[in-house]
């Protein structure tokens, strides 16, 4: 199932400039979800994140992978964001970079379901840029109501 950036919008609560995930590819619910994202030198991190060598943070790839799931589990749930809960990291395990993300590389983000219980979500995340992995991780969320 492709997902253009309106469906996206639709099953995420992030905004520009925290948005990190542009197009779905391949959505199995239950299963996976195949996304990617498109580094561009505007991104504001790159100002600070090095001026002399552009290079996209680790944590905004593992958010980036988060956004991923979290689109892969509304999914699976049938449901959407709403503003009575939020969904929040609460592990990452097993973090690895093996490559630096540039502008202008198109970061495909890979995310499975590992399990599911009480709220608490756990995947295998893998980023990759031409087919070659950038990063890995074992992702942890929750489902939590809000006050």
């Amino acid at each position: 199932m492709d997902m253009d950036i309106h469906r996206i919008l639709e099953h995420l609560p992030h905004r520009y400039p925290f948005l990190l995930v542009d197009r779905v590819l391949e959505l199995t619910p239950g299963q996976s979800i195949h996304a990617y994202k498109n580094v561009t030198i505007n991104e504001p991190f790159f100002t600070g994140h090095f001026p002399h060598h552009p290079v996209m943070p680790g944590v905004l790839i593992m958010e980036a992978l988060a956004q991923a799931a979290g689109i892969l589990s509304f999914r699976t749930m049938d449901t959407r964001p709403t503003d009575d809960s939020v969904f929040y990291f609460v592990g990452i395990d097993n973090a690895r970079f093996k490559k630096p993300v540039m502008p202008g590389d198109q970061l495909h983000l890979l995310v499975e379901i590992e399990r599911q219980m009480r709220g608490i979500w756990k995947y295998k995340a893998a980023a990759k840029v031409e087919g070659e992995a950038v990063a890995e991780a074992n992702l942890m969320c929750a489902q939590r109501e809000l006050p």
